[in-house]
């Protein structure tokens, strides 16, 4: 082989090498992408794109170590009774209800097996298999913390109770209003990631 052989080669086979990377580096930020949603969007928005899928990497890293449970039928009947009260007490308790309702979705995420020690540590967890819904969990907690300070109007509280209610119906893998009304909605049940 000549020396241009040889160097021809070697050329082809660092593009290769290089084309076989950015494929892969390309797949693996897609399903990032795909799998974190909106909460990939946030992210990246927040921190850049490189530290967005770093972190993802890492919270997914964390999950794999959590041990998560699905519920059984006569727990989530407990949870959708509780929700349907909550939901009923809001018209005459507003602001006691908004913080019943906060304490009610973290019972609900530590009966599935999330930490719920740690606001920050809680949402990160919650992203990998529930990001669809985190946006609605953000917004319900920042009212439930402007609540505490004396900010929220009752209006806010009430917004924020339907935000509550997305994360709620996805941890419990069914709605809990369409379950009170005889008519369970299984359609949240996808979310249930179970590892074994």
């Amino acid at each position: 082989m000549s020396t241009m052989q040889i160097t021809i080669v070697v050329v082809a086979a660092v593009v290769l090498v290089g084309l076989v990377l950015a494929g892969w580096y390309l797949w693996r930020h897609q399903s990032l992408r795909r799998r974190f949603g909106p909460e990939y969007g946030r992210l990246a928005k927040q921190e850049g794109r490189i530290a967005a899928d770093r972190e993802l990497r890492e919270r997914q890293r964390r999950h794999d170590k959590l041990e998560l449970h699905p519920l059984d039928e006569e727990t989530r009947q407990r949870y959708s009774a509780a929700w349907t009260a909550l939901q009923t007490n809001f018209v005459d308790s507003p602001e006691e209800t908004i913080g019943a309702t906060e304490e009610l979705v973290n019972q609900l995420a530590a009966e599935r097996g999330y930490p719920t020690g740690d606001y920050d540590e809680q949402v990160a967890q919650l992203s990998v298999d529930h990001a669809r819904t985190l946006g609605h969990y953000r917004a319900a907690h920042d009212t439930y913390l402007r609540h505490q300070q004396g900010e929220a109007e009752t209006e806010e509280l009430r917004q924020a109770l339907v935000h509550y209610r997305d994360l709620f119906a996805d941890l419990l893998g069914e709605d809990p209003v369409a379950r009170a009304n005889g008519n369970p909605d299984r359609t949240h049940q996808t979310e249930d990631v179970i590892k074994p």
